[in-house]
């Protein structure tokens, strides 16, 4: 099985400031890891991290540390109660491999992790490079070696660090490839987005991805095709509408169409299932086209345990009722783990997420309360067109281009959020705020019970 690691941007920076101190010689850190036990792929998310003190350290010179293990017995209690795990970091200058020491370092010291925490789930050791490179091992029970897939940290940019594949671009790529460079295009090639729904501008992500090369596709959608949804879905017909298929059928079909090489998991099932719960925590990044606010706040919630990047798109048209329009306005939001979510950002409120979660399983209840006025600024369906979907996908799009491919003048900090007014005519933009405290504590957890705290996905609520 594949075996990821992911940190924040700040943990990375907290790590090559320790590690590379100014007297030249090796340091070591100890990261606490959640995970995510998906069918095909592990994930270790880094929770937090223990810097061994360098005054503690017997041995420090450029090419070796030498640290008391009696550190870890602190740790290894709490992996033990909480299924977490260990991972053991170290720099190298310019030596971009582990070396004999490193590997007889590790043989002698994983066996004891595994028989302390009694699982066999994996441990890991890693090498952070001086110029920022990260890569490292699962170092098994029985004391083989086995490389991580990948690690990626995850902030304004996202940073993935692969080890290096030798494939020629195809011809249908060429133009990606022109633009961002191979590399970038390799990234796409092997990327896993997640898009939770895959209507208005659900269906225009989702065909911008695919045209993009992404690897992986995984679609949410529990509705049908209807005959109102046909001036706005790409790629639906007449017959999609009368023979009511799925719209996630309807996307497949096109993406393999396409023929392109993107693949497709598909589930036709609402956000608040722990299926679904557990695909999307399988992802690099999750674009969410839905309007819900309880939606919103769950894949907030998701992107803070799983330390996944999310695009949050809206739209909005404001009409009079009497043909004409007060407001047409898009925002794309870019939510990075350990920083502001969009409750931070006053998107919307915790009673708000609350009458939200009401109105979808109990409407009867909802209404009452809406009535007697104990439920206040609900939201109401309004109307969209293709033209604004259209437009918010491709400026979602091009955020998750410049978050792998780095290409604007201005730092993507400064791209929290981005909107845009076609009545005013304003694009505007603003910088990340101030981190989440409500999501903060939730950074790096991964699998729990129930998932994501979220009593809802409780296996007796299943």
């Amino acid at each position: 099985m594949a075996v990821t690691l992911t940190m924040t941007e700040e943990q990375h920076a907290s790590l090559l400031e320790h590690l590379f101190p100014d007297d030249g010689c090796e340091a070591v850190a100890i990261a606490i890891c959640g995970r995510a036990a998906g069918e095909t792929k592990h994930r270790l998310l880094v929770r937090r991290l223990e810097l061994v003190p360098y005054s503690i350290c017997s041995e420090r010179r450029p090419d070796r540390v030498t640290w008391p293990t009696q550190v870890l017995v602190p740790l290894l209690a709490e992996a033990a109660k909480r299924n977490w795990a260990i991972v053991k970091i170290h720099g190298h200058r310019g030596f971009d491999r582990f070396s004999q020491i490193d590997d007889a370092s590790d043989l002698a010291l994983f066996p004891s992790l595994y028989a302390w925490t009694d699982s066999a789930a994996p441990h890991a050791s890693v090498i952070v490079m001086d110029d920022g490179r990260v890569f490292g091992r699962v170092v098994h029970e029985d004391g083989r070696f086995e490389d991580l897939t990948a690690v990626s940290v995850v902030g304004d940019d996202i940073r993935i660090y692969r080890r290096a594949t030798e494939a020629p671009v195809p011809e249908y790529a060429r133009r990606v490839a022109q633009t961002f460079g191979a590399g970038t295009f390799e990234r796409l090639r092997r990327l896993k987005v997640g898009v939770v729904g895959c209507s208005g501008t659900g269906s225009p992500v989702i065909e911008q991805l695919a045209r993009n090369c992404v690897g992986e596709l995984v679609l949410v959608d529990p509705d049908r095709v209807e005959e109102k949804n046909l001036n706005r879905i790409l790629n639906t017909t007449v017959d999609d509408a009368r023979d009511r298929r799925l719209k996630v059928d309807v996307a497949r079909r096109s993406i393999e169409a396409m023929g392109l090489g993107t693949q497709v998991s598909t589930y036709p099932e609402t956000l608040f299932s722990r299926t679904v719960i557990q695909a999307l925590s399988d992802c690099d990044v999750v674009i969410g086209c839905m309007d819900t606010i309880d939606g919103r706040f769950l894949l907030n919630k998701l992107a803070s345990f799983y330390e996944i990047p999310y695009l949050d798109l809206g739209v909005k048209i404001e009409a009079d009722g009497q043909g004409g329009v007060d407001q047409v306005c898009g925002t794309v939001h870019y939510i990075r783990p350990g920083g502001s979510s969009l409750l931070s950002r006053h998107q919307f409120t915790l009673e708000q997420v609350r009458a939200a979660g009401l109105q979808r399983t109990d409407p009867a209840q909802y209404r009452e309360l809406l009535a007697e006025g104990y439920i206040r600024g609900a939201q109401e369906d309004r109307p969209a067109v293709i033209q604004l979907n259209s437009l918010i996908a491709s400026l979602a799009i091009n955020e998750l281009l410049a978050r792998l491919h780095p290409y604007r003048s201005d730092p993507n900090g400064e791209y929290a959020a981005t909107r845009i007014s076609l009545m005013h005519g304003i694009f505007d933009r603003e910088e990340d705020g101030e981190p989440c405290e409500v999501m903060a504590r939730h950074v790096g957890r991964g699998d729990v019970e129930p998932p994501l705290d979220w009593a809802e996905l409780s296996l007796k609520a299943s």
